[in-house]
């Protein structure tokens, strides 16, 4: 079973990494407004979803407010500081930074469930988490500011999984993504002035890849992610986060035709001893009770995270969530 849950942590950066070549076709659209229309188009459909799971929960007060937490970091001040980092440092420092994540998760996950972190895996987490930076490793200038925006990113990032994993037991995958993506939208629309970004019409290409990353990004991979979490834990989930740029670097290889040098290629096999560690403790887990922390009966069987503006950083593979 815990196979299972660990295989959709791997679909989910799967479809965020092969997003990036995606991402292009919009990297020239307002990325807020792009962000609140993927946002919208998403809420549409999860909560279409959330109509149709029995019993119908509805969030509490409190919940409300933590649901509100995990839309404005995970999702919008995760996109306005990656806009704000981008004017000061390059994709490739940027997506250096935000590759702690998996190491970060082992380490905050624990915490959060007040227990100690498993042994083998903050190591496994740091294995891959220098796997990641083979992989994305590139010379890049930045000054003070960027470097201090990267660093928010990356809180951002964590936050996206951290904030909702509480809220996951309850309500479950679906609902928490429905109620976080429609929360995101106002949020991203107040924020439009202060970027002084202007909202246009998408063209049809922008338009089919909005589409795209609304309803396959964000549904199905923030419920898939968000499944994972539920059942394995922020931190056992958080290691998978390393593949996405794997999957980036192949995916722009094959679309571009171009082989990846060696250090990339070095990079990619340390990623895979890593997680070759943390499958390691998964099958020695797989007799074991579900973790306290796993989803509810019933539950449907979610990345930061940022569609638009993973455009801007193809060649970084930055973000490891699909937010």
């Amino acid at each position: 079973m815990t196979r299972r849950y660990a295989l959709y942590c791997v679909l989910t950066c799967a479809i965020l990494g092969c997003s990036f070549t995606v991402s292009r076709s919009i990297v020239d659209y307002p990325i807020l407004t792009g962000q609140a229309l993927r946002y919208c188009l998403a809420a549409v459909a999860l909560f279409a979803l959330a109509r149709r799971q029995k019993p119908r929960i509805h969030p509490s007060g409190r919940e409300l407010v933590r649901l509100g937490l995990v839309a404005a970091t995970g999702l919008v001040l995760f996109n306005v500081l990656l806009l704000f980092a981008l004017r000061h440092a390059d994709p490739a420092v940027i997506g250096t930074i935000v590759g702690v994540s998996p190491l970060l998760l082992a380490l905050l996950g624990p915490l959060q469930e007040r227990r100690r972190p498993e042994q083998r895996l903050p190591l496994a987490a740091a294995v891959v988490v220098g796997g990641a930076v083979l992989v994305q490793h590139n010379q890049g200038e930045h000054d003070a500011a960027g470097l201090l925006a990267a660093v928010g990113v990356l809180c951002c990032e964590a936050a996206f999984s951290l904030l909702a994993a509480p809220l996951l037991p309850r309500l479950g995958a679906v609902r928490v993504s429905a109620w976080s993506t429609a929360l995101a939208v106002p949020m991203l629309l107040l924020a439009l002035p202060l970027t002084g970004e202007r909202p246009r019409v998408p063209s049809g290409g922008e338009a089919a890849a909005i589409a795209f990353l609304g309803l396959v990004l964000t549904v199905v991979a923030f419920v898939f992610w968000y499944t994972g979490v539920a059942k394995l834990g922020v931190d056992r989930a958080g290691v998978y986060l390393a593949l996405v740029p794997v999957f980036a670097l192949v995916t722009t290889a094959l679309v571009d035709r171009a082989a990846p040098d060696a250090l990339k290629v070095c990079g990619v096999l340390l990623v895979g001893a890593g997680l070759a560690l943390t499958a390691a403790r998964v099958k020695q887990d797989e007799w074991k009770a579900p973790r306290s922390s796993s989803a509810p009966a019933g539950s449907p069987a979610s990345p930061g995270n940022s569609a638009s503006s993973s455009g801007s950083l193809t060649k970084a593979s930055t973000s490891g969530r699909p937010t």
